[in-house]
């Protein structure tokens, strides 16, 4: 798994699951309020789909 944090505190997490990978988006206060819909096939696809949907940092 590789995450990272935001500027605003938000922790994106990028990690592999039975499907795919998937990205997951944790508040500050541990809620989780965003995730992947779908698996996605190549790592960097899924990278790109957190980007567009609010991403900023870099995911080591």
């Amino acid at each position: 798994m590789a995450s990272c944090k935001s500027t605003n505190g938000d922790t994106w997490e990028i990690y592999s699951a039975t499907d795919g990978w998937r990205w997951r988006r944790t508040a500050a206060n541990g809620r989780i309020f965003g995730s992947a819909t779908q698996g996605y096939s190549n790592r960097q696809d899924c990278i790109d789909n957190a980007r567009r949907n609010g991403m900023t940092c870099n995911p080591a």
